[in-house]
């Protein structure tokens, strides 16, 4: 179990395209989201929940923090995870990776860099929201949002959000990007996949039972 890391978990997203909480929906009697649970705190000493719902989710026992910037997507969750945060180092995974393992993220956690950010390059995406984020990010998190959404600008909120991601991030800073699929012998094809319409929940379903 790691001491010096905490474990966030981002649970910020509307669901638009699912038409309900996608975090919530069950397979097997338990939750996407607990699924994530109970997977992170295997591995973490400390894991806290980035969320606008806590009603929603005060089943889980969790400490739970907002956003302190809103409506401007994930980057909004990792800025308000490295806020808080007393450890330089942070892993951070999405609510809806119910695929994910331990193994991949002891890989992600342990990997050999200096740079602030480690994430993963699998099936054919850059998995940004699965990965080590260090608290020194945070001034270049910080100037994203300023210029993003600063006052008298005209885009909408959606805009904004959409502008706001956590890729800019990772394209302006030194990031690690591990091309998991060749570099990792153990990788499973779709450890990453993450569920946002209700075909995914049912592939994601038939896998699990």
């Amino acid at each position: 179990m790691y001491n010096d890391i905490t474990g966030y978990i981002l649970a910020g997203g509307k669901s638009t395209r699912m038409g309900t909480n996608k975090s919530l929906l069950r397979i097997g009697g338990i939750t996407i989201i607990e699924r994530v649970v109970n997977l992170m705190k295997d591995l973490f000493k400390e894991v806290i929940l980035l969320t606008n719902q806590k009603d929603e989710f005060l089943f889980l026992n969790l400490t739970m923090l907002e956003d302190i910037q809103k409506e401007i997507g994930p980057l909004a969750g990792i800025h308000s995870a490295l806020v808080h945060t007393i450890m330089e180092k942070n892993f951070i995974i999405s609510c809806d990776m119910p695929l994910m393992t331990a193994d991949v993220i002891k890989y992600l956690v342990e990997f050999p860099t200096e740079k602030p950010i480690t994430i993963a390059r699998a099936d054919n995406f850059i998995q940004q929201l699965c990965g080590v984020y260090c608290k020194s990010l945070l001034p270049y998190i910080e100037l994203i949002i300023k210029e993003k959404t600063k006052s008298g600008d005209e885009r909408s909120a959606d805009q904004n959000k959409r502008e706001c991601s956590v890729l800019e991030l990772v394209k302006n800073v030194p990031a690690t990007i591990i091309n998991i699929e060749s570099e990792y012998q153990d990788y499973r094809p779709g450890t990453f996949y993450n569920m946002n319409m209700p075909e995914e929940f049912s592939f994601i379903k038939d896998i699990l039972s």
